[in-house]
């Protein structure tokens, strides 16, 4: 299995290059050069634990690594760090709906359960290509992928990694998760704006020419912990694989039987493992995507129109609050038949209008896609109701893809069974659930609601927030979004000018 790139026909390189490089040098991203099938039956997946669906999951996408070496990868990654035997958990309100709780890493979010293998991957992918240079992970964070691959990273021999974060647009547990880190290979920066913003910046030293060189010249290379680096993305398929082989197991599902899958989204990487995994043969009916108020991907899934030039609204699911989604970039290319020269046509649009519009013949081939949105007053109807009805306690972001559920059944008179991707715990977002619930903001700091979300959810507060009460701040750098390469250098050491942007 080779790795192509979105932009350029010339590119083919093996997994683990893909794994190390993160993004090519062309500005595009690395795809498979097709998507391999599963060759066994649902049923038998359902007999293995996560570890195994796993194994057989990713060595059909990294398949110049042995099969022990990822087995190593993965027993390191899926250790006592989650605070479940499985990592992941089938929460069923009903009896045509399961959420798909993927929060019980140490971050309490989603991104641990494919952070936690990239820097294994990565450190075994560096021996495969026998690199010499010191690696230099560099991500921007609208909120949990920071702290998640902080963690996964901490420490980590021959890795140094650099996190940007919007000052002022995250969640007040979300920021000090990442300023308390204590890895002395780390380094976490706010920034005077937005994650766009952040992005925009992390992509820009990327294919930076010259700031490439002056690392190289120092023995550092950069890489990504983003989920456009192909090491974030394949792991995300496992844990749609595993839901629909336990809904098997458990006789929510029949052997065959189709299901929805809805995904409360900003960057798309979490959807776009769901549509890798139903290539694989996954029984999908649909795809939803779930949008909150910043919905350029619900406009690009009703008109066919990207459109990036609008007000960002900041709302109570941060991690979603993102109009550039780097990630459907690999959906283009698909949709373009594989033709690296229209994507990054599409691609250049989107850098200097802003905007790009697909083809008529593109999206036709979206049928399996249905995209809607939530505001942020439906969202918390969301939370409250659930509540009411089940007892059950979802966070925002969760709560976007519950309440987009409602309008889409309503709106299609659908029942086909579906699962919704649960990406954080409610204990991250503790005053805005209880709001919700109780229709008043407390009047108390958020690090003082998780006794009283614990207890009207039966929930244990998690470790991992926990240990927050008293957690030294360690990190305080803030910058302009023109200073992220200075504070790189800084951090790095390397001395010299740098370019303004």
């Amino acid at each position: 299995m080779f790795y192509k790139s979105t932009r350029n026909k010339a590119v083919k390189i093996t997994a683990s290059e893909a794994v190390l490089k993160g993004i090519s040098d062309d500005g595009g991203l690395f795809v498979p050069e097709s998507i391999p099938a599963l060759d066994i039956s649902y049923e038998k997946i359902g007999e293995l634990n996560y570890r195994d669906t796993a194994l057989l999951v990713m060595k059909k996408f990294f398949t110049d690594f042995e099969d022990e070496e990822l087995k190593s990868c993965i027993e390191k990654a899926y250790d006592s760090k989650f605070d479940i035997p499985d990592m992941v958990s089938l929460k069923n309100t009903d009896d045509r709906t399961s959420y798909l709780e993927l929060f019980h890493g140490r971050t309490i979010a989603f991104k641990d359960m494919a952070l936690s293998i990239l820097p294994h991957l990565m450190r075994k992918s560096a021996e495969k290509q026998n690199m010499k240079e010191e690696i230099v992970i560099l991500t921007a964070t609208s909120g949990d992928t920071g702290k998640a691959a902080l963690s996964g990273f901490s420490d980590v021999d021959g890795i140094k990694i650099a996190v940007f974060f919007p000052e002022g647009g995250v969640s007040k547990v979300q920021r000090l998760q990442m300023v308390t880190e204590k890895g002395k290979n780390t380094f976490v920066a706010g920034v005077r704006g937005n994650f766009d913003d952040c992005q925009t910046g992390v992509k820009s030293m990327f294919t930076d020419e010259a700031l490439k060189n002056k690392l190289k010249a120092a023995g550092y290379v950069f890489s990504s912990a983003n989920s456009i680096n192909i090491g974030r993305l394949i792991p995300q398929v496992v844990y749609y694989i595993y839901a629909y082989s336990h809904l098997l197991k458990d006789g929510r599902i029949k052997a065959g039987e189709e299901i929805n899958i809805v995904v409360p989204t900003g960057n798309f990487g979490n959807i776009l493992a769901a549509y890798y995994a139903k290539n694989m043969g996954l029984p999908v009916h649909k795809l939803i995507c779930a949008s909150n108020e910043n919905r350029v991907l619900y406009d690009f899934f009703n008109t066919g129109k990207y459109d990036r030039n609008r007000k960002f609204i900041l709302t109570h699911s941060p991690s979603m609050d993102i109009l550039i989604s780097s990630n459907l970039e690999r959906l283009i290319y698909v949709l373009t038949g594989d033709d690296p020269e229209r994507t990054a046509s599409f691609m250049a649009s989107l850098s200097g209008e802003g905007k790009y519009e697909i083809t008529g013949e593109m999206r036709d081939k979206l049928v399996c896609f249905s995209g809607y949105f939530a505001s942020e007053e439906e969202t918390f109807a969301k939370i409250r109701s659930l509540y009411e009805e089940t007892g059950y306690v979802i966070d925002p972001h969760t709560a976007v893809a519950g309440s987009v559920l409602d309008k889409y059944r309503a709106e299609k008179t659908d029942n086909t069974y579906t699962v919704v991707a649960s990406t954080a715990s409610p204990f991250k977002f503790a005053g805005s659930v209880l709001s919700a619930i109780n229709k008043t903001a407390p009047d108390r700091d958020e690090m003082e609601l998780f006794d009283e979300l614990s207890r009207i959810s039966g929930v244990e507060i998690p470790e991992a927030v926990r240990e927050l009460k008293n957690a030294p701040v360690i990190h305080k750098s803030v910058c302009e979004t023109d200073g992220m390469e200075e504070a790189v250098l800084g951090f790095l050491k390397i001395k010299g000018e740098t370019k303004r942007r």
